[in-house]
């Protein structure tokens, strides 16, 4: 789930400058980068952060300038709510807007015959601003659909074409980020060792899974929470185990002074009240599992939770491994929560 919410979007590998925000095309040796046999495709992009009006809504934006080829790479006809994924036309150029900022900024996605239009401003660099003199570049601009990804993508980014957002720029040569999308059959990793090997230390190399590292470390560390969580609830659980052979021992207290007095040990006692324990967690453990994966197999089948956002099935998957660890750490405790009570319930009668 994670992969598909935010990989679909970013590219393979990112390529950026190591010490800066932004570089010049010229300082590439793009027919090297070409003759890389691990890439399949590259996409050149410029990055800005802009403010986005319609009507009376202000709303601040990410600009990003790509060329064609980008939309191919991330699939942009699966993720489009509204529209066409018209890009470049020879009459005009469209943006693509998130579904989020579309709503932030109470506009609709029309037809390309009339389309809606919103202004971008983008911020003039290294100028002295004086009174009277605007600190932004401004522009009109066509949109012609609406996508939906993650929530990152959906609030904040707008996709328009390379040389429109250069020419509001007015820097014809500059470039923030290159996208790759990486050959069939060659791992991430492996392009990008052969990507920095040819570019040097000068130019930032990163996978989509180093790009968006906290999130994938983040999903992997919550497995390990949910397992210590469940663990406390089976421990609050089990005290309903401990309070129900307290009060089966208090009500039973007759037949036990009856059992002793025939003969039976303390040993045999121990095991009545050890055994009946378990088999109180037992139909809990057995009940459990069966409901558990009932529920798990009917949201396989049908997806009836649904993630908001994005809008896909609530993911789950089914592994052995689980079901080993959730029977062993209950089996566990129900064999030390029906152990120790017993113990100690008898030795204080036998006190």
């Amino acid at each position: 789930m994670i992969e598909n919410m935010y990989s679909e979007f970013d590219p393979d590998i990112t390529i950026t400058a190591a010490n800066r925000k932004s570089f010049h095309e010229r300082e590439l040796d793009w027919k090297k980068l070409a003759e890389i046999k691990e890439i399949q495709s590259f996409a050149k992009a410029v990055e800005e952060i802009v403010v986005l009006r319609h009507e009376k809504k202000w709303v601040n934006a990410t600009l990003i300038g790509v060329e064609p080829v980008f939309l191919k790479n991330i699939q942009i006809d699966k993720h489009l709510l509204a529209g066409e994924p018209a890009f470049q036309t020879p009459e005009a150029n469209y943006g693509i807007i998130g579904i989020e900022l579309l709503q932030k900024l109470d506009a609709t996605i029309q037809s390309l015959d009339e389309p809606e239009n919103v202004v971008i401003y983008a911020p003039k660099k290294n100028i002295r601003i004086r009174l009277g003199k605007s600190p932004f570049y401004a522009e009109h601009v066509f949109l012609s659909a609406t996508m939906n990804y993650n929530r990152e993508v959906n609030e904040d980014k707008f996709l328009w074409p390379l040389d429109a957002t250069r020419n509001l720029l007015q820097e014809p040569d500059l470039l923030t980020h290159v996208y790759v999308n990486v050959a069939q059959g060659i791992s991430n990793q492996q392009a990008k060792e052969k990507i920095q090997q040819t570019l040097g230390n000068n130019f930032a190399v990163k996978t989509n899974y180093e790009k968006n590292e906290l999130i994938f470390q983040t999903s992997k560390s919550e497995r390990m929470v949910v397992v210590v969580i469940m663990i406390f609830i089976f421990i609050l659980a089990s005290f309903n185990l401990v309070a129900s052979l307290t009060m089966l021992y208090i009500e039973k207290k007759d037949n036990i002074n009856t059992l002793r007095s025939m003969g039976l040990s303390e040993k045999g006692i121990f095991r009545i009240f050890f055994f009946e324990g378990l088999l109180i967690s037992g139909i809990g453990i057995v009940a459990g599992l069966v409901i558990g994966y009932l529920i798990c197999g009917l949201q396989l089948l049908f997806g009836w939770v649904v993630i908001p956002g994005p809008n896909i099935p609530f993911p789950m998957k089914i592994a052995f491994s689980d079901f080993l660890l959730v029977v062993c750490s209950v089996s566990a405790l129900s064999v030390l929560f029906s152990w120790f009570p017993t113990k100690i319930l008898l030795k204080q009668k036998t006190n």
